[in-house]
Parts: C-alpha cells; structure tokens; sequence
C-alpha cells in the first residue's frame, strides 16, 4: 500500500520546480492527482514522466475565480472527490526598493501568492466538508518569517499565506479539515534567479553567493525536499497536525 492510496490531490503549478516534485511524487504515492499550472503543456509533460494513468493535467490561472473554479470542479468529476489541495503556485520578486515597486509589481506578487489560496480553498472546501476530512498545504517562504530587504512584497505575500494557513486551520478543524504551511528555505529551482538582477552568469553567481552560503547546512534545498514535507503533511501519517508551518530550509530562518 502506497501511503495515498485512493485519495485525490490537486497540486498548482505543477508544471515545474517544486509544485512538479510534489505532484510526481504523489502520483507515485497512488493518489489520483491534477497537475495544474497556468503553462499546460509543462503540466502535461510533469504528468506523463510519472506513467501512471491516474494523473490528468488542466490549465489554470490560479488568480481567476473561474479558472480555479473550473479546476475544482474537474476533478471532483473525474476522481470523484478532493482529498488534497496543494497550492505550490508562486512568483518571485527581484530586489526592489519599496519607492520603485509598481502597483502592478504588487499587484502580480499578491494575487499570485496569497489570493490563489484564498479561491482554491473557497472551491475545494464545499467538497471536503462534505466529506468531512481534507488536507491542505501551502508552500509558504522561509521570507515570510525572515525578511529581506527589497524582498517586500514577496515577504508580505508569504507572509498573508502563513497567516491565512492558520486561521483556516482554525475555522476548519470542525470539519476534520487540516490546513498547513512549509517554509523552503533557498532551493534549486527554476525560480531562484528570477530574485537576482543582472545578466544569466551574475545570477548564477550570485544564487552560489546569496542563497547557498545563507544556508547553515551548506546546500540549496532540493525540490524533492518539499515533496517529502508535503506528502508527510498531506497524509494521514500527519492527522492530528494542523495549523503549522513546517520549515524545511537547511537552517535558514534560525
């Protein structure tokens, strides 16, 4: 027996980097799992490399109620149910002074990082109430308990999901519903330039110079890392946990 046999995930952005990680390793884990993400075919590559045939892949702008909408309703059809919900969705944000981030700048980093999970849990809670039992995991920051300078909004983006994972945790434990967090600390992803300026080998070296030796245990974190966290938080090895925020950051937020 596989440790999610015959439960139902959601994970977004799954196409890459640490949402990918997660999705693969619950299919492999047997859940039947959506691999959304708002670049499909990356989705529907993630999904095929697990070759599995429980697996389905859906476009998905994780800010527009009805894209999210549409991805709830999906698959409850097609699985029947929704056991987990994964939001792994994010976007970075390079150094920027707080007098030259733009109302858009703001406006991208909030609603991709905190007001997705505002609409994934409106959608998929109806569905695990009824149910009575559900797991939800958001992947927070360790920058959303330690801050960087010129990291503003994306400190305060990750910060609203760590607080709005705890307070659902608390409006939903009636239910049987558990809501959780995991901070990554610096990781090995496609993402982890997108916070440097410079040209392609400035931030690879600055990623070297920034991030790796921030990391008292020496080494960027991988995003099978946060798979592992996730699958323990999704599961039911973790059934009385709720309402926290699991740091998986080499150290980082000591």
């Amino acid at each position: 027996m596989t440790i999610l046999n015959g439960k139902t995930a959601i994970v977004t952005g799954a196409g890459s980097g640490m949402g990918k990680a997660i999705a693969q390793t619950f299919a492999h884990e047997g859940a039947n799992v959506t691999f959304a993400d708002l670049h499909v075919q990356s989705a529907i590559t993630a999904a095929s490399a697990t070759g599995v045939n429980h697996v389905q892949a859906i476009q998905a702008d994780v800010t527009n109620d009805s894209d999210v909408a549409n991805l709830v309703n999906q698959t409850v059809e097609v699985y029947h149910g929704l056991d987990i919900v994964i939001n792994c969705a994010g976007v970075p944000q390079s150094f920027t002074s707080i007098e030259e981030l733009t109302v858009e700048q703001w406006d991208v980093i909030m609603n991709v990082n905190t007001k997705s999970i505002f609409l994934t849990s409106k959608y998929a809670v109806p569905i695990m109430k009824q149910q009575k039992s559900g797991s939800i995991v958001t992947i927070a920051s360790i920058a959303g308990i330690r801050a960087r300078p010129g990291l503003n909004a994306y400190c305060a983006s990750k910060g609203a999901a760590i607080m709005l994972t705890k307070a659902l945790a608390l409006e939903l434990a009636p239910y049987q519903i558990r809501v959780n967090a995991i901070n990554p600390g610096p990781a090995d992803t496609p993402m982890i330039g997108k916070f440097l300026v410079g040209n392609e080998d400035q931030k690879e070296e600055g990623m070297k110079k920034i991030f790796q030796d921030s990391v008292p245990l020496g080494k960027l974190i991988q995003p099978e890392d946060i798979a592992q966290g996730a699958l323990y938080l999704a599961s039911d090895l973790a059934k009385m946990v709720t309402g926290e925020v699991l740091n998986i950051d080499g150290g980082r937020g000591i």
